[in-house]
C-alpha cells in the first residue's frame, strides 16, 4: 500500500474536501463530547476537544487522500496523528483503511501500534485477534488472547471466553485453532467460575473443527458442572442432528422449573429439523403451557399442526399468536416481549403476515374461500405481494378458475429475476394441483431455459415427466440432478421409490433410497421409500418395522397407505383400516392413498 503525494501538494478537490471536513468534524464532536450521565447528576464538565489546528489539517488530509483513493498515504496520515493524540478512534480508522486496501500487514501494524498507545483496550485486542486470523497466522495469536483475557473484570471474563471461538472463526485451519483455543483456555477449565464457559467455548472450537465427539464430550462434563448453566444447552442443540447422545443435556434442562422458554422453542425447532414432529408438538404444547403469554411458540406450533393436516388445531394456535401480537402492538411495545424470536418472522409485524398466510391457506383446504380472501386483504406488504397473489391463484384453481389463475399470476410484477421465477413456480404449483400435468411441464420447461442446470426445476421437471408416464425421461432428469448436486437425497429417493413403485431394478432401487437415507437420516418419507421397497422384495417384516417407525414420525396420508396395504398384506386389516381411516380423516384427496384403496377394493 504505497504513499502518494499528499493532497495538499496536489491542490484539494472541493467535493472530496467537503467530505473529508464532515467526518473529521464528526470526529471532533465525539472527541469532546463528556461522557453521558444519568438525568439526576450535575452537568458535566466541559472537555476541550483534543484537535488542535495541527491535527485538524492532518486529520482532513488523512480523510481527502482516503476519499482520492490513496490509502497508502491516507493510512500513514491517519496512524501518525493517532499515534500522536493516542485516540482510539483514530486507530479504529487506521485499521479500517488498511483493510478497505486489503493491506493485512499495515491492519496488524496499526492494531499494535493500538494495543501500545492504550494497553487497557479490548477493542484493540479484539481487532489483532481478527486480523490474526484472517492472515491464518495462529502462532501468534496466543499472546494477545491470553492478555484479552486478563484485562476482562472477572464478572466479564465469562462473557469473553464463550466469545474466543469467533475471534478464530475465520482461520483457515479449524484444527488448529481448537488446540489453541483449548491452550489457552485450559488454566480457566480449572476455575469453578468460569469452567463452564471453558469447556463450552472449547467444545465449540472442536464442533467447529469437525470433532463432534470431543464438542460433545465437553458439553457433557460443562452440564454436569452447572445443570442450570444454558451455554452447555445451546451447545447440545447444535450437535443434535449428529450426535443423539446430546439430546439428554437439553432434556434434562428443560425438566428444570426455571427453564429458559427460549432454549425450549429452540429444541422444539430442532426437533422438527430432525423430523420427530410429534416430539416437536409435544414440546411446543409444553411452552405454551408453561408461558402461555408468549406468542413465538403459537406461530411454529400452528404451522406445525397445519403441516401435519391437523387444520382446527392449527388455526387456534394462529388465532392464538395473532391475539398474543396484537395486543402487544396495542401496548406500543414494539416487539413480543418475550426474550424469543419468531422462527418465520424477523418481527412481529412479519410473524402476523405469516400467520394470515396460512389462515388463508388452511381455509382454502377447507373450501371457505370467503374466510380465505379475509385472511390475505389484511396483508399490505409490497414484499409479500407475490406470495398474497399465489395464495390466490390456488383458490381460484381449486374453485375451477385454473386459466384465471395462471393469468392473474403472469400479471404480477416482477422486481427481480428471483419474482419471475417466484412467477414460474406458483404457476406450476397451480397446475399441479389441477392435475394439469403437461401445462405444469410446459411451464417448468419454461423456466428451465433460463436456468438449464438449476437442480431445482430439473427436479421438479422429473416428477411432472413421472406424471406424463415418461419414465425414462425422469430418470434422466433425477440422474441430472444428481449429477449437479450429489447430495440431493430427494433426487435418490425419487428415482430409488419411482424404480420401487414400478417393480424394476428393485436393488438398485434399494441402493438409491439407502443413499438418500444416509444423507438425510431423520427423514420419514425417505424411509417410507424403504420400507416400500423393502415390501416389493418380499421382505414383509423389515418394510412393516420401517413403515411403523415413518408413520410414527410423520402420520402422512402416503405413508399411512403403504403401512396400511403392508398390514392387509400380513393378514392384519382391523390395523389396516384403522391407518387408513385416520389417514383419510386428514387427507381425503391424497392421490396415493385413494389409488390404494381403489386397487385393493377397501370400503372404509
Amino acid at each position: 500500500m504505497p504513499a502518494r503525494t499528499p493532497a495538499a501538494r496536489r491542490g484539494l478537490r472541493p467535493l472530496a474536501a467537503a467530505l473529508a471536513l464532515a467526518t473529521v468534524s464528526a470526529w471532533a464532536q465525539d472527541a469532546a463530547a463528556p461522557p453521558a450521565a444519568p438525568a439526576s447528576s450535575p452537568p458535566a464538565a466541559v472537555r476541550n476537544s483534543l484537535l488542535d489546528a495541527p491535527l485538524f489539517y492532518q486529520l482532513l488530509i488523512g480523510e481527502i487522500e482516503a476519499r482520492e483513493g490513496q490509502p497508502g498515504a491516507a493510512y500513514q496520515v491517519i496512524l501518525d496523528a493517532a499515534r500522536r493524540s493516542r485516540d482510539e478512534t483514530l486507530f479504529r480508522r487506521a485499521v479500517e483503511i488498511a483493510l478497505q486496501a486489503r493491506a493485512g500487514e499495515e491492519a496488524l501494524t496499526a492494531t499494535r501500534a493500538w494495543r501500545g498507545a492504550l494497553p487497557t483496550s479490548q477493542e484493540a485486542l479484539r481487532t489483532e485477534l481478527q486480523i490474526l486470523s484472517a492472515m491464518n497466522r495462529l502462532d501468534q495469536a496466543a499472546e494477545p488472547l491470553r492478555a484479552l483475557l486478563l484485562l476482562a473484570a472477572p464478572a466479564e471474563r465469562s462473557g469473553i471466553i464463550a466469545a474466543v471461538p469467533r475471534f478464530l472463526q475465520r482461520a483457515s485451519d479449524p484444527a488448529h485453532s481448537a488446540r489453541l483455543v483449548e491452550e489457552v483456555l485450559k488454566p480457566y477449565q480449572e476455575q469453578p467460575a468460569t469452567r463452564v464457559a471453558a469447556e463450552v467455548a472449547i467444545g465449540r472450537a472442536w464442533l467447529a473443527a469437525g470433532d463432534a465427539e470431543r464438542a460433545l464430550g465437553l458439553a457433557q462434563q460443562a452440564h454436569a458442572a452447572d445443570a442450570a448453566a444454558q451455554p452447555p444447552v445451546l451447545l447440545a442443540l447444535e450437535l443434535l442432528t449428529t450426535r443423539r447422545e446430546a439430546e439428554p443435556i437439553v432434556t434434562d434442562y428443560i425438566a428444570r422449573p426455571d427453564a429458559e422458554p427460549a432454549l425450549m422453542l429452540l429444541y422444539a425447532r430442532a426437533l422438527m429439523t430432525l423430523q420427530r414432529y410429534p416430539d416437536a408438538l409435544q414440546q411446543l404444547e409444553a411452552v405454551t403451557r408453561r408461558k402461555p403469554e408468549l406468542a413465538p411458540p403459537y406461530l411454529t406450533l400452528g404451522a406445525l399442526y397445519l403441516d401435519l393436516k391437523q387444520p382446527a388445531q392449527g388455526e387456534a394456535a394462529l388465532q392464538r399468536y395473532l391475539a398474543l401480537t396484537e395486543s402487544a402492538a396495542d401496548s406500543n411495545a414494539g416487539s413480543d416481549g418475550d426474550g424469543v424470536d419468531d422462527d418465520a418472522a424477523s418481527t412481529p409485524s412479519q410473524g402476523r403476515i405469516q400467520a394470515w398466510l396460512m389462515l388463508a391457506a388452511s381455509a382454502d383446504q377447507r373450501g371457505d374461500y370467503a374466510a380465505a380472501e379475509r385472511w390475505l386483504a389484511k396483508i399490505d406488504d409490497p414484499q409479500r405481494a407475490l406470495e398474497v397473489q399465489a395464495r390466490r391463484a390456488s383458490m381460484m384453481a381449486r374453485q375451477g378458475r385454473v386459466d384465471e389463475a395462471r393469468k392473474l399470476l403472469q400479471a404480477a410484477p416482477e422486481r427481480s429475476p428471483q419474482d419471475a421465477r417466484a412467477k414460474l413456480d406458483a404457476e406450476a404449483a397451480v397446475l399441479r394441483e389441477a392435475q394439469r400435468w403437461q401445462d405444469a411441464y410446459d411451464v417448468m420447461a419454461k423456466a428451465l431455459q433460463t436456468s438449464p442446470d438449476d437442480p431445482e426445476l430439473l427436479y421438479e421437471q422429473s416428477m411432472m415427466a413421472d406424471k406424463l408416464g415418461r419414465a425414462d425421461e425422469m430418470e434422466r432428469l433425477l440422474r441430472r440432478v444428481i449429477e449437479l448436486k450429489p447430495d440431493n437425497a430427494h433426487a435418490y429417493n425419487a428415482l430409488g421409490y419411482s424404480l420401487a413403485d414400478r417393480g424394476q431394478r428393485l436393488g438398485e432401487a434399494r441402493d438409491l433410497i439407502a443413499r438418500a437415507l444416509e444423507l438425510a437420516p431423520n427423514d420419514p418419507f425417505i424411509t417410507d421409500s424403504l420400507g416400500w421397497v423393502e415390501f416389493r422384495l418380499g421382505n414383509r417384516a423389515k418394510a412393516l418395522e420401517l413403515l411403523q417407525r415413518a408413520y410414527a414420525s410423520r402420520p402422512d396420508a402416503e405413508i399411512a397407505a403403504h403401512l396400511g396395504e403392508v398390514l392387509w398384506a400380513e393378514g392384519r386389516q382391523d390395523e389396516a383400516r384403522r391407518v387408513w381411516a385416520e389417514a383419510r380423516a386428514r387427507d381425503a384427496r391424497n392421490e396415493v392413498l385413494v389409488e390404494t384403496l381403489k386397487r385393493l377394493k377397501v370400503r372404509l
